[in-house]
């Protein structure tokens, strides 16, 4: 287990511009310490109910830890393909594989109390998944599926709840849905 916190925090991230262009290279801590631009992806499963999938972060994780949010997200390897990133975290979390969609992107920024900040841009996916889980419990506490509307509730009256790009990112996978099939 202590393998893999230190290459995960030893992680280089892909520096961009708001165009998603390259930049270069920076360790991911580093990064998120002098709040650069980098890329990274979310991903958005639900199961042929309509329910989303949503993660609860794991205790240790360096920030938002013990929050709720989408299935998984996190930052592709210099080089790598942002769908197949999403598709390598997607099972290294959750313990599964499913077709993925590219929905849309946007830049948030997100500044945290432990001095880090997120400053993402952030390509949104989105899957249909109804077979087993099989979480990392490194890297999640505990996982459901829940309705929309329960989300949307959920959001509204206990956002502390909820990591800070859950709350950017739902609404806008919601409008994105109302116009476009998984």
């Amino acid at each position: 287990m202590a393998i893999f916190a230190i290459s995960e925090m030893s992680q280089q991230v892909i520096l961009v511009n708001e165009k998603d262009e390259m930049l270069g290279t920076m360790e991911k801590m580093e990064a998120h310490q002098k709040a650069f631009l980098h890329r990274a992806f979310s991903v958005f499963i639900f199961n042929k109910k309509g329910e989303m999938l949503l993660q609860q972060r794991a205790l240790n994780k360096y920030h938002s830890a013990g929050l709720w949010t989408n299935a998984c997200c996190s930052h592709p390897f210099p080089d790598e393909d942002v769908e197949i990133a999403a598709q390598r975290r997607l099972y290294e979390e959750m313990g599964f594989t499913t077709p993925l969609k590219k929905a849309f992107d946007f830049v948030y920024k997100a500044p945290f109390d432990n001095g880090l900040t997120e400053y993402e841009f952030d390509h949104v996916f989105v899957g249909i998944h109804d077979n087993g889980i099989h979480v990392n419990e490194s890297e999640v506490k505990e996982y459901c599926y829940k309705s929309v509307e329960e989300i949307a509730d959920s959001l509204t009256t206990h956002p502390a709840k909820y990591t800070a790009w859950f709350h950017i990112a739902f609404p806008m996978v919601m409008n994105w849905s109302e116009t476009n099939s998984i």
